[in-house]
């Protein structure tokens, strides 16, 4: 594969309600896309020259625009945004919470043979609906008929079932599993106060409080799992500026840079699961991992990048639930299945540890709005190993790693970035 290059991007703040704002999709499409064009200085009259070439295209990531919104086909409305798009190749995407990451894979695909600069959008507004019909969109993302059709809330649910099975599977202690899922919560919620970007980083948390489930700030969702354990409903986008080496060394040219001097997605792996979470489990009955098809992603993008979880110095990991985050520790290596405890209790994947994961905050403390999450993480990689993450920077950050998944781990996308 090719290299392919990562030349900048942007997020909106996931604080905000686009709803009340009045604002629109178009409008956060728009505003995203020229805040990424902008931090890249690519101006709208290169964009009609690679336009005019035929050597760009538009890759969105969105899951539920049709109900959130009552919008479909929003790859169309690239030229909403600007003229200069006008007759470009768009493509939406849609994998579930990995929207986003489905967009980025296209991307690379297509910059290895087709384009030379590719334009990733993730996109979602939520807060347009309610938290029971909120939910009932989501449910989508299951087997609907089987798993979510007259369920309150299906994925706390499904994730709560996990947790369960995680204990089931590994002989643990209830009481200390579900202790270790409070750390991971206030983990993310700590890491978040750091990020200007961050959904909850205004937020109060502690240990104590992510610990005290089905109390009335902190009630029971689904299968034991509590509010501190599940990620946000949020209003958010991202766009990165993908390229090929060509267009890279042009770009560096240009700017005067050297073309060492930009990151580079150097592996990747995809696999899916049955959509069914009682195959997933009957499935990993005989594998030692709980999310098989998850690890062999990771395992992946770790091949394809020729590094190992040793190499890594930083991981954004889909934490839709800290019952997910649980079980990625092993699927990245970090600990052998059924001892992912070590790696809470040690502190390594804190902060301060030597392999920070979520130090963004993740989704439960920094926002999750579905169709953009895998290019959100993607940004975060970015910004770690350029040294440009702010107050959630990891010191000396060259190798990183993430993680995006859609449904109850169905749709499993990796990918390893570097300088």
């Amino acid at each position: 594969m090719n290299r392919v290059y990562i030349l900048g991007g942007a997020q909106t703040d996931f604080e905000r309600n686009w709803t009340k704002e009045g604002k629109s999709i178009v409008a956060m499409m728009t505003e995203v896309t020229s805040a990424a064009l902008q931090t890249v200085h690519i101006d709208m009259t290169e964009i009609r020259r690679l336009n005019a070439e035929n050597t760009i295209a538009g890759y969105l990531g969105n899951f539920g625009a049709e109900r959130y919104l009552k919008q479909g086909h929003l790859n169309a409305f690239f030229d909403e945004v600007d003229d200069a798009f006008m007759g470009m190749p768009a493509v939406r995407y849609e994998s579930a919470c990995a929207s986003g990451s489905a967009a980025i894979l296209a991307a690379i695909h297509q910059l290895n043979t087709s384009f030379e600069v590719g334009i990733v959008l993730g996109v979602e507004i939520m807060k347009s609906l309610s938290a029971l019909r909120g939910a009932d969109v989501l449910g989508g993302a299951a087997f609907y008929e089987q798993e979510a059709e007259g369920k309150k809330y299906p994925f706390p649910e499904l994730f709560g079932q996990l947790a369960l099975d995680t204990i089931r599977k590994y002989h643990l202690s209830e009481s200390k599993y579900m202790d270790h899922l409070a750390m991971l919560a206030n983990k993310n919620y700590g890491n978040a106060k750091r990020n200007k970007n961050a959904q909850t980083r205004k937020w109060y948390m502690s240990l104590a409080h992510a610990q005290t489930r089905g109390v009335k700030y902190n009630s029971l969702v689904g299968a034991g799992l509590a509010v501190s354990d599940c990620s946000q409903v949020t209003d958010g986008g991202a766009c990165l500026i993908l390229c090929s080496k060509k267009y890279a060394q042009e770009y560096c040219l240009r700017n005067d840079m050297h073309l060492d001097e930009l990151p580079y997605i150097a592996g990747w792996g995809h696999r899916h699961a049955p959509i069914s979470y009682k195959k997933k489990i009957e499935y990993a009955k005989s594998h030692d991992c709980i999310l098989p098809f998850t690890k062999m992603a990771v395992e992946d993008a770790y091949r394809m990048a020729g590094v190992t979880v040793n190499d890594v110095d930083v991981i954004e990991t889909h934490d839709c639930f800290t019952s997910s985050e649980y079980a990625a520790i092993s699927c990245f290596g970090i600990t052998q299945p059924g001892r992912e405890f070590e790696a809470i209790d040690s502190g390594r994947i804190f902060f301060d540890g030597d392999l920070p994961v979520n130090p963004s905050g993740g989704l439960i403390g920094g926002g999750h709005p579905v169709g953009a999450s895998g290019v959100r993480m993607m940004l975060d990689l970015e910004k770690q190993v350029l040294g440009k993450a702010g107050g959630y920077q990891v010191a000396n950050a060259e190798v990183a790693a993430m993680l995006n998944l859609g449904g109850s781990a169905t749709s499993n996308f990796s990918f390893v970035v570097r300088r």
